[in-house]
């Protein structure tokens, strides 16, 4: 059967997408907390005869759409976590949980996720295959991918093919961005502790400054960007965190660095940490204090495969126009990366940002919001991308 005009079909459903979009908004919820979030996904899921999955990866739920006819798995995956971040937008749907805000657009996602499962069931009849609706829980570094892997989600039955997208806020309204590769960047955190010996602030002869030492660590690990890094390669090495001392006058025993290392190549990324331990052992020597290293990884880059990305930049292009896809992407990091290296698929961004509306704040910003049109965009074109498995060329 043809494809049906799926950004019609969404927008006739605009109004119902704002309502529930902004109902998630008003009530975040924390990583593996989304207890009504999923209660609502379920629900939902279970009212349009879809066959649901509960607490998988604890908080999350799958739904299982089978066609009339046998055919390809299609996973389409939406995150619903929220940010500990307090809400600064002055909104009638503002976060009503304290110090809770969806500052990074799951809300949107799983509106979208919802939406798209809704129109896709109508053509039941008319699917050769099966669509694996994937609503994930703590994806913002706590591990949500990696509980619903280890609960099966990837299995029962396994996809041929993954899709996931992200309202971006750092492109415009009415473009989306499509591209094969790495589309963002595998990150993980360091903790450096900086030991020194403490001693009083009027005689620093007496003491070994461990704050001395770790702030000029600090302005160092700049340079590992600047002057070991091939220009064209990428990588990222940001401190987050410097904690030291307890009060005015007392030079402490040690100082804690905390940060992240970004990048889209494993090997640059062993290397950056290679670098970053040599220059605080021997930052840390020359001020007569010590130095040692944690790092822990939390996700890997997200690599996209080109056959789906094709379909991606197909869907794109008959929904938005070819002149409005972008070849971008971003050092920011996703724990679809996991599931990407299980199973080809693409992950692509929906233009969220509106100048004229004052939606310019960046993810995981305290007034981060995203002009809701984009919630249309992103339906139509996932609906498509999945159509052109299963239903594409479908005589049934």
């Amino acid at each position: 059967m043809a494809i049906p005009d799926f950004k019609q079909e969404a927008q006739a459903l605009f109004d119902d997408m704002i309502a529930l979009r902004r109902d998630f908004h008003m009530y975040p919820e924390l990583g593996f907390r989304e207890t009504r979030t999923s209660g609502i996904v379920a629900d939902t899921l279970a009212d349009l005869g879809i066959e649901v999955q509960r607490g998988i990866g604890q908080t999350g739920v799958v739904g299982i759409l089978e066609g009339a006819k046998p055919g390809p798995v299609v996973m389409m995956r939406f995150d619903m976590d929220a940010l500990p971040i307090q809400e600064e937008n002055d909104l009638p749907y503002a976060s009503k949980n304290e110090g809770v805000m969806h500052a990074c657009g799951h809300d949107g996602h799983t509106t979208m996720g919802l939406t798209i499962a809704r129109i896709m069931s109508k053509y039941q009849e008319k699917i050769a295959g099966t669509l694996k609706f994937v609503f994930q829980p703590a994806e913002e570094g706590l591990g949500g991918a990696f509980a619903m892997i280890a609960d099966g989600v990837l299995e029962n039955p396994r996809p041929d093919v993954a899709f996931a997208m992200h309202v971006w806020t750092s492109t415009p309204y009415g473009k989306v961005r499509v591209r094969s590769g790495p589309v963002m960047a595998s990150s993980s955190v360091f903790s450096l502790t900086v030991q020194g010996r403490g001693g009083h602030g009027a005689a620093p002869q007496q003491a070994k400054d461990p704050i001395l030492a770790a702030a000029h660590i600090v302005s160092a690990l700049q340079s590992i960007v600047s002057r070991n890094t091939d220009p064209q390669e990428s990588v990222v090495v940001s401190i987050g965190q410097f904690t030291a001392g307890t009060t005015f006058n007392v030079i402490p025993d040690r100082a804690i660095l905390k940060g992240t290392v970004r990048s889209y190549n494993e090997e640059l990324h062993r290397q950056t940490y290679r670098r970053i331990l040599e220059m605080a052992i021997h930052m840390s020597t020359a001020f007569s204090c010590e130095a040692r290293m944690e790092t822990m990884a939390i996700v890997s880059a997200v690599n996209n495969s080109e056959e789906p990305t094709a379909v991606v930049y197909d869907a794109a292009a008959q929904v938005m126009g070819e002149e409005n896809i972008l070849n971008e992407r971003t050092m920011a990091s996703e724990d679809m990366g996991y599931i990407l290296e299980e199973i080809p698929g693409c992950y692509f961004f929906v233009g969220g940002r509106n100048e004229e509306l004052g939606y310019t704040f960046p993810h995981h910003h305290p007034k981060f919001n995203f002009d809701e049109r984009a919630l249309v965009d992103g339906v139509a074109i996932m609906s498509h991308a999945a159509a052109k498995y299963v239903m594409n060329n479908n005589e049934g």
